[in-house]
């Protein structure tokens, strides 16, 4: 009786590990990336920003500022932009949008803080009835451990 406990003591101590190991990876790792802004701010104007409003990686928190480096053109946005975190937790990207298609790509390589080693690749589109942009792709950290 004893060593069946002391084999189940084991196993039920190597599936904990496993799962805290799962957990630390998936906090850093790679995945699909979708998040939501609203940009009732934004005015194309360059300092404009969006906010986020919801996204699948919980290192993006909604109400985060999404800057943009440069005014927009008449016929579309191709600049800089920032993913302006609380305090010094940035990431840094470009973004190229069509304003006729309201489509885009938006890529994002670095950042600062829980960013750093951040890099995305994303499909920007507009989703008219809810009035939100949406980002959709992949992501995933390098050279980073916490």
């Amino acid at each position: 009786m004893i060593s069946i406990r002391t084999t189940l003591g084991l196993l039920l101590a190597a599936l904990v590990a496993g799962a805290f190991a799962a957990a630390g990876s998936a906090s850093q790792g790679s995945g699909d990336l979708h998040v939501t802004k609203e940009c009732s701010q934004y005015f194309g104007q360059a300092g404009g920003y969006c906010t986020i409003t919801g996204s699948s990686l919980n290192k993006i928190h909604a109400g985060t500022r999404v800057v943009y480096a440069s005014a927009a053109g008449a016929t579309g946005l191709d600049t800089d932009l920032v993913l302006d975190g609380p305090g010094n937790n940035d990431a840094f990207g470009h973004v190229t949008l069509d304003f006729q298609t309201r489509s885009g790509e938006v890529t994002f390589s670095g950042g600062t803080g829980r960013f750093r080693g951040f890099h995305a690749s994303v499909d920007v589109t507009y989703d008219a009835g809810q009035g939100l942009w949406h980002w959709d792709g992949t992501y995933g950290f390098t050279g980073h451990d916490d």
